[in-house]
């Protein structure tokens, strides 16, 4: 008889990365929980008709504020959890390691990583103080001896090229404010030009070594079809996926 399936619950399942992870599971036949916001009339259409569409494929949707008990007795029904809070909320997550550490029932815990490898990356500082939280997380959850896996794809190539070549738009100059020769820009406007600083300029993602407690995901999954850059640029020029931007605050 085959093993019973672990039960996976997604915090921030209806985001840009969340709701990939979520159909991926339960496309893999894990029963799959998602934690969200209540839906009120406030609630954008396009959330509401991704619920719908989750509530279709078998997903348990499981509305609630981010409270202790709340999300205590969710996370008591299911094996793993994996979070994918965008940057306002990453420290968010210390209430999540808290009601983990409570239940103690939970096989592997996978928090809001998903970009480049923190501790191994020295970025200008805007984008540092962006990467000190998640390192904060990280230790944390060692701390509390959570099993955990951290997840680094470094650039996820179409949210990256979307914004490099920006297809949907037909404007063919770029405008530059004042004199040309400003050398600062705002918070949180300042964060993901040091993200491009630290990606294309230092070339952050290739200048370390992979340890002994590191593990190339490609080798997990040999067999699967990876997307290279090369063809992910051949679909942008016959239908570009739609732009996404990342929330600093």
């Amino acid at each position: 008889m085959e093993g019973k399936k672990n039960k996976i619950l997604v915090f921030g399942g209806t985001g840009y990365i969340g709701k990939y992870m979520v159909k991926a599971s339960i496309s893999l036949g894990y029963p799959t929980f998602v934690y969200t916001r209540p839906i009120n009339t406030k609630t954008p259409s396009s959330k509401i008709q991704l619920c719908d569409e989750f509530n279709s494929l078998g997903v348990t949707l499981v509305e609630g504020e981010l409270e202790h008990d709340r999300i205590l007795k969710v996370i008591k029904q299911v094996d793993i959890v994996i979070c994918t809070f965008p940057y306002p909320l990453v420290m968010e997550q210390l209430k999540i390691i808290d009601a983990i550490k409570v239940a103690g029932n939970i096989k592997r815990f996978l928090p809001s990583d998903f970009g480049v490898e923190e501790d191994k990356v020295h970025p200008l500082p805007p984008f540092q103080v962006f990467l000190d939280k998640k390192i904060k997380i990280r230790r944390e959850i060692e701390a509390a001896r959570i099993p955990y896996t951290f997840v680094s794809a470094n650039c996820f190539g179409a949210y990256f090229v979307n914004f490099l070549l920006r297809p949907y738009e037909s404007n063919k100059d770029i405008v530059v404010y004042g004199n040309g020769e400003t050398k600062d820009l705002p918070p949180p406007e300042d964060i993901p030009v040091s993200i491009l600083h630290s990606i294309f300029v230092k070339g952050d993602l290739m200048n370390f070594e992979l340890g002994e407690d590191d593990l190339e995901a490609s080798k997990l999954y040999p067999d699967y079809n990876y997307t290279s850059i090369d063809k992910l640029l051949d679909k942008f020029l016959v239908d570009p996926p739609p732009p996404a931007s990342a929330s600093f605050q």
